[in-house]
């Protein structure tokens, strides 16, 4: 097995090392429309999971699926002035219906739109527009609604799973007859998304208050998750919104109130995306390939057989079937082991390297002598290739469930470890200018004022405000650009 799979190595070029784990891991590929990607097997089966995952925690506090338009109507996002803002640069629009053959022998579109249509970068509004005509009283609320889609923002500089023209994820929408319950439904939301982050991809993750200038357009508050990469920058992993009464008001979303007033309900909004996998990536793997977190992996674990002859290959082969049998009835995460045995017909070393570089947890691999000792020897993704482990043939299928939790908790340790060597409390603008201006930079817990005097001193560093903490402590202190009391630190990083 070579030294390393992935060329350049993190330490060398890690941008370019992630594209290459991309690559070699089989996720996804540029398209031929600039951009955008093609997301392959692999990559969609790690989304599976993580869609499974999140849709049952979706339902279980109470939202329900629903599919709204691909196409917003333009006067549709002009209805509310922020939003169209924040968005208007990143908006493509449809404005004709037919294609025709030009003389010269090419396509010309025709059939002009009388109104331009917005590929939704964002559902609010369209959204919106729906809930104002099945929302009548008080008796309609809340309205839960979840849905799974795709949408556009035309992005400029696209990295695959982290920036593209196109990606997949899910909006959540709802309206409430009251101001508190917005406000609980928009942390709830935050909470699930700072649950499955660390729970599921093993991700520890700070969640809190973006400030006024990170908010989501039209926003009254944004909440986000923000995770350390193994590069000390931050990775915006999930974000939700307390909309107020803003796109309510725009959308003309009232209600009768139990007293018979009219009100406009209270909203909110909250997504992950396919980005997601991008921060799985630059936080678990290594310079061998990906890491998956076996909680998201497609396969918990491969069986490989490992024979010369036709006579060892049927015997290796039976008893890779039964043990494949025995570890699949074994129970990890609220489901059966997820394993197969790899038969294929290729070298044993490229069957092995391939898997490595895809992120399999576990390997198993049984020949003529381990069968003769009743064992199979056992290889831990999370760990070196040559630390094996000869585990009793009859005791894999009880062990192999706590080998995987083992290896997700220890994902998520190993991770939180790194986020703390790279984590800082600094007291002033000089030393978050030479904090910064360091190699080994990662999050500064830093007092500033939510104020855009606060540009003077971040813009130039590339560096931005990433959250308020909601579980640290309350700390007051004196921002360093403004001098104004803050009852907290705020994190600032470089960010993705």
């Amino acid at each position: 097995m070579p030294a390393t799979a992935i060329s350049p190595t993190r330490a060398e070029d890690y941008p370019e090392w992630y594209q290459q784990v991309v690559k070699a891991a089989d996720l996804a590929e540029q398209s031929a429309v600039r951009g955008c990607m093609v997301i392959k097997p692999h990559g969609y089966a790690i989304w599976e999971r993580m869609q499974g995952i999140l849709d049952g925690m979706f339902k279980a506090t109470g939202h329900v699926n629903a599919y709204f338009p691909l196409f917003i109507p333009l006067s549709y996002l002009e209805q509310e002035a922020k939003h169209v803002e924040g968005f208007a640069k990143e908006c493509a629009v449809v404005t004709h219906h037919r294609l025709e053959l030009g003389p010269d022998g090419k396509l010309i579109p025709t059939g002009k739109l009388e109104e331009p249509l917005v590929v939704r970068p964002t559902s609010e509004t369209i959204i919106g527009a729906t809930y104002a005509k099945w929302i009548q009283s008080w008796r309609d609320l809340p309205v839960l609604i979840n849905q799974w889609a795709n949408v556009v923002r035309w992005e400029m500089r696209p990295r695959v799973f982290l920036r593209t023209a196109e990606f997949l994820w899910q909006e959540g929408h709802t309206a409430h007859a009251s101001r508190e319950e917005a406000v609980e439904e928009t942390l709830r939301m935050l909470d699930v998304y700072a649950t499955f982050a660390e729970r599921d991809l093993a991700i520890p993750v700070i969640k809190g208050p973006k400030p006024a200038g990170e908010r989501f357009p039209g926003a009254v508050d944004t909440y986000s998750i923000e995770a350390m990469m193994q590069d000390g920058k931050a990775l915006q992993a999930g974000t939700s919104h307390f909309l107020g009464q803003n796109f309510a008001k725009a959308q003309n979303i009232k209600f009768a109130g139990v007293s018979g007033t009219e009100e406009f309900c209270w909203t909110t909004s909250w997504g992950v995306s396919t980005r997601l996998i991008g921060a799985v990536i630059m936080t678990h793997s290594d310079d061998d390939g990906l890491v998956l977190p076996p909680r998201i992996a497609p396969q918990h674990a491969v069986i490989l057989p490992i024979s010369r002859t036709d006579e060892e290959r049927a015997a290796v082969l039976e008893a890779c079937r039964s043990l494949e049998a025995a570890c699949s009835a074994a129970n990890f995460a609220g489901g059966p082991v997820r394993v197969k045995t790899d038969a294929r017909d290729l070298r044993g070393g490229d069957k092995v390297w391939q898997h490595v570089k895809q992120g399999v947890p576990v390997r198993i691999e049984i020949g003529p002598r381990d069968l003769a000792a009743g064992a199979a020897s056992v290889t831990r993704r999370d760990r070196g290739p040559k630390e094996r482990e000869a585990i009793p043939l009859a005791e894999l299928p009880q062990r192999l469930p706590g080998l995987l939790e083992e290896i997700q908790r220890g994902l998520f340790d190993r991770a939180l470890a790194l986020r703390k060597s790279r984590s800082v409390h600094l007291g002033s603008a000089a030393e978050v200018t030479e904090y910064f201006g360091r190699d080994d930079a990662g999050f500064a817990h830093v007092h500033v004022a939510d104020d855009p005097a606060i540009a003077t001193l971040l813009d130039p560093l590339k560096v931005t405000v990433r959250c308020v903490p909601m579980d640290g402590p309350d700390e007051p202190g004196v921002c360093v650009v403004t001098g104004r009391e803050v009852p907290r630190r705020s994190v600032l990083a470089r960010s993705y």
